[in-house]
């Protein structure tokens, strides 16, 4: 599938991110599929769907930490949408890490939504595309999981998870003609970071744009904003006997 995606899957649709990526392809006519565990939101997000132009929106309300719901949700899609051109996987939690710090089940339940879950998924829908001998993946990671801050090192463990996942997948599917591609995006302002203190916080529409021009592209791996990418590459280069010193 090398021209542009017309149907899509979209785990974590009622994501403020996934959201606005949905409706820049609704307004091409795409076709969706949604799932997110409320329904309510998710009912929303497909009525903006088709009000923004989208052919088509089928909707499945599950929580994504169910195991035994994951093939079910990749055989719906397909039925509903027939070939699958692109699954955009956008769900997750932030959790405030002075929590986490003190509470082992908070960070293991944390880790299982942002990183077992996202696999758990991910890698059967691999499996769907790698039949079809086309399509696209495309995971919402995070710069958090370039190195581990105190300040968010769960967070952070689980989307480096992710994206040493997405990292071995593209390889794999590489000779299948299934493209993977891992976002980075910086802080976004959205309901998930409201009240958190982060810095250079994006607008999630110009985010979506850099999403959008990715998958385009066929990108590999995209820092959204741009700047990212060089400002993670200092940090990387950082000693670790220094870069455990930082706040």
């Amino acid at each position: 599938m090398k021209s542009a995606p017309r149907t899509f899957v979209i785990i974590g649709a009622t994501s403020a991110i996934a959201t606005a990526v949905a409706r820049q392809w609704a307004e091409r006519g795409a076709e969706f599929f949604l799932v997110a565990r409320n329904e309510d939101r998710l009912r929303r997000v497909a009525s903006d769907l088709m009000a923004h132009g989208a052919g088509a929106v089928g909707i499945y309300v599950a929580d994504l930490l169910r195991r035994d719901l994951h093939a079910d949700i990749v055989e719906k899609s397909a039925a509903a949408l027939g070939t699958v051109d692109c699954v955009l996987v956008a769900h997750g939690t932030l959790v405030d890490q002075a929590q986490l710090d003190v509470d082992v089940d908070a960070t293991i339940d944390n880790f299982m939504t942002n990183a077992v879950s996202v696999i758990a998924i991910t890698h059967r829908f691999a499996l769907l595309l790698e039949g079809q001998g086309a399509g696209m993946i495309v995971g919402l990671s995070s710069v958090a999981g370039e190195r581990g801050r105190r300040t968010n090192y769960v967070y952070g463990a689980a989307k480096a998870a992710m994206t040493s996942y997405l990292s071995g997948l593209r390889s794999r599917l590489l000779p299948h003609g299934v493209h993977v591609m891992t976002v980075k995006p910086g802080p976004v302002a959205t309901p998930m970071t409201e009240g958190v203190d982060l810095p250079m916080k994006a607008d999630v529409r110009s985010v979506a744009a850099d999403i959008t021009r990715a998958i385009e592209k066929r990108t590999a791996e995209v820092y959204t904003p741009a700047v990212w990418r060089f400002i993670m590459a200092a940090l990387r280069a950082i000693p670790e006997r220094i870069f455990m010193r930082l706040k």
